[in-house]
């Protein structure tokens, strides 16, 4: 008799203890936020434009929209002064993959059309697209080709999030 209430109690034990553990309270069933949630937002920071071996700096605040769970559009700021402006550029659906901590954004191509000041439309280019992020900051680089300009620019933007 004593053994078969020892049995009984500990069949009840182990199951109190298997039942306690798969009640917890981990987050392990919480879905994680998308990728693209992760990263929209504005961010502050260098902008570099080289061409010909010529760079040109600039403080720029550059802002990532969430296009998909895992894309986001990005829009490159004007530059230039006069009959020299390029306008901004939007360049939309780059893909996200994320790797621990880090997130990265790939596309090959985008192309698309912009209206200039005088209401004019250009094509334009913007190639080689690699953004990283990683907490708070982030490192864009990418090619730019704007209307019948012969040479592409090569941009990077290092930013921090606001």
């Amino acid at each position: 008799m004593k053994i078969k209430s020892f049995m009984m109690m500990s069949m009840a034990a182990m199951a109190f203890v298997f039942g306690m553990s798969s009640c917890s309270s981990s987050n392990d069933d919480e879905p994680e936020v998308p990728v693209a949630t992760q990263v929209a937002g504005s961010y502050t920071g260098t902008e570099t434009l080289t061409v010909m071996g010529e760079a040109d700096e600039s403080t720029e605040t550059i802002e990532f929209t969430k296009a998909t769970d895992v894309s986001v559009d990005v829009t490159l700021p004007k530059y230039g002064e006069g009959m020299m402006t390029v306008p901004a550029l939007p360049v939309k659906g780059i893909s996200l993959t994320k790797s621990g901590n880090t997130i990265t954004g790939k596309l090959d191509k985008y192309e698309g059309t912009v209206k200039t000041a005088d209401g004019a439309e250009k094509a334009y280019t913007i190639s080689d697209i690699t953004v990283i992020f990683n907490d708070k900051t982030v490192v864009m680089t990418f090619s730019q080709k704007y209307g019948n300009m012969p040479f592409a620019f090569d941009g990077q933007f290092t930013g921090t999030r606001k």
